[in-house]
């Protein structure tokens, strides 16, 4: 539902609107549908599997594979990541005229809506995807997909990973190259060699050109400017320290004070020479020059590989060296957490504070101190044990210390659980371990690590992860090195 002319011309701050009333009727629809018994949820649950039945699965060579988003978004508000300039901009509804259908010549083509006929049907077996349309905020195309755990996908996941594994290789060669370079005559060639530490160091994303005004104002590396980056001689007891203050992928910004080399200060304090705020700092360079450069390098290699590898291979050292053969399952999950953690700073994953945060560890502090009570209780009991034990001497008194003693290690463990659960919540409250989990990390390293040290694969990925990553799972034993 949209204004109408006439109601743009009546409304003209939404601030004096009264929205509660709408707000009402979706939280209620949705407490409504929480409420419903156990048989009507059972209906609704067999009405969309009906529907994925029908709409969720194509043949893709010969074989039924899932389709991941086979539902386009309904209209609503645009929202974007961070803090995106077009928030609050209304989504359109998509309507069969803005839809490309793509599929095979001898396949059965959908049918449109009454009344209606799609964009245009072609039959292009060079992509994967199914049906696009243009959205309307930003103007960028939209597919559906397979899914994730499709065959196709799979395998595009292993080749990525691949190439990361091929350029541990190669990377001590480059890194000596890179350095070698700092020195280079030409301009060009320094500036490539100080964005590649930076992409390396720090895994930054290259930054891809954009159109004037497209969309937010986000940087990568070879789109910084002068203004994004502040040099110091001497910052926190530590020499040539370099500030950098942008805004990177989905308007999340990138803040962060980084010791580097005398000769890259040097370097950046020449780029930075009589130009203005809001010049660019690598004036010669271009993501795409950088990617042809490092294509020449090694086949496959983009400025993207470096951060797929340097994620990577932190995981795993993080996991060599957090992890105790002889804790339990629970401090083992907590050292797998920190070493994720590791990955996910250096990627700069943020994510902000849940809304729930405080109510879960306010139930999580109940819980601790329930068993806290029980503790007390269950040493009480074992005391009392003891000293019928010492009186009677007899089998049975025997046995009940033992029961006794066993219920308290029980509840001793248990505690010590949900104090690694507190731990875990608060260092993990403001950073999104998601991204790297699903993107840079390669699955095999995990999925080696709970083989190893007999984690059950299904504390670290969720059933639909595991259906991703069901290659790696086959794949990997406790000995794959990345």
């Amino acid at each position: 539902m949209e204004m109408t002319e006439k109601e743009q011309e009546i409304i003209q701050s939404l601030d004096k609107c009264d929205f509660k009333e709408i707000h009402k009727y979706f939280v209620d629809k949705n407490e409504a549908r929480k409420a419903l018994p156990k048989e009507e949820k059972q209906k609704l649950k067999e009405e969309t599997d009906k529907i994925q039945e029908e709409y969720g699965y194509c043949i893709l060579d010969g074989h039924r594979e899932k389709i991941g988003n086979f539902k386009t978004e309904p209209p609503g508000l645009f929202r974007g990541r961070g803090n995106h300039p077009k928030m609050g901009m209304l989504k359109k509804r998509i309507m069969p005229e803005d839809v490309i259908i793509n599929c095979s010549k001898d396949s059965q083509i959908p049918v449109p809506p009454e009344g209606h006929k799609w964009k245009e049907v072609r039959c292009d077996n060079t992509v994967t995807w199914l049906a696009s349309w243009t959205e309307n905020i930003q103007n960028s195309l939209k597919y559906i997909m397979l899914n994730p755990s499709s065959k196709l996908k799979g395998e595009k996941d292993w080749q990525k990973y691949e190439v990361a594994r091929r350029l541990k290789g190669v990377v001590d060669k480059i890194r000596s190259q890179y350095r070698g370079d700092w020195k280079s005559r030409e301009m060009k060639t320094r500036q490539r060699a100080v964005a590649l530490y930076f992409i390396d160091k720090l895994a930054l994303r290259a930054g891809n050109e954009k159109e004037e005004g497209e969309t937010a104002d986000t940087v990568g590396c070879c789109s910084l400017r002068v203004e994004h980056i502040k040099l110091y001689p001497e910052l926190d007891g530590q020499e040539h320290m370099v500030e950098f203050d942008f805004l990177g992928k989905d308007s999340i910004r990138y803040y962060n004070k980084v010791p580097v080399e005398k000769p890259v200060f040097k370097n950046l304090k020449l780029f930075m020479q009589n130009k203005d705020p809001g010049d660019d700092l690598f004036d010669r360079l271009s993501t795409g020059s950088l990617n042809s450069y490092l294509q020449d390098l090694m086949p496959g290699l983009s400025a993207k590989v470096f951060r797929t590898y340097n994620a990577s291979i932190t995981l795993q050292e993080q996991l060599k060296a957090l992890t105790n053969p002889e804790d339990n399952v629970a401090a083992k999950l907590l050292a797998y957490n920190r070493a994720n953690r590791a990955v996910a700073v250096l990627c700069n994953h943020q994510r902000a504070t849940p809304k729930t945060f405080e109510k879960s560890m306010q139930a999580l502090q109940a819980k601790i101190d329930a068993k806290n009570q029980q503790l007390e209780e269950a040493q009480a009991e074992l005391k009392r044990a003891k000293a019928d034990h010492k009186a009677k001497k007899d089998v049975k008194s025997k046995e009940a210390v033992e029961k006794k003693k066993k219920l308290l290690e029980k509840i001793k463990e248990q505690l010590e659980k949900l104090n690694v659960q507190v731990t875990d919540k608060e260092e993990n409250k403001q950073i999104a371990l998601g991204t790297s989990k699903l993107n840079y990390l390669d699955p095999r390293i995990s999925v080696a690590w709970c083989k190893k040290f007999g984690v059950p694969i299904e504390k670290i990925y969720n059933k639909t992860q595991r259906e991703k990553f069901a290659w790696a799972i086959d794949m990997a034993d406790e000995d794959f090195e990345f």
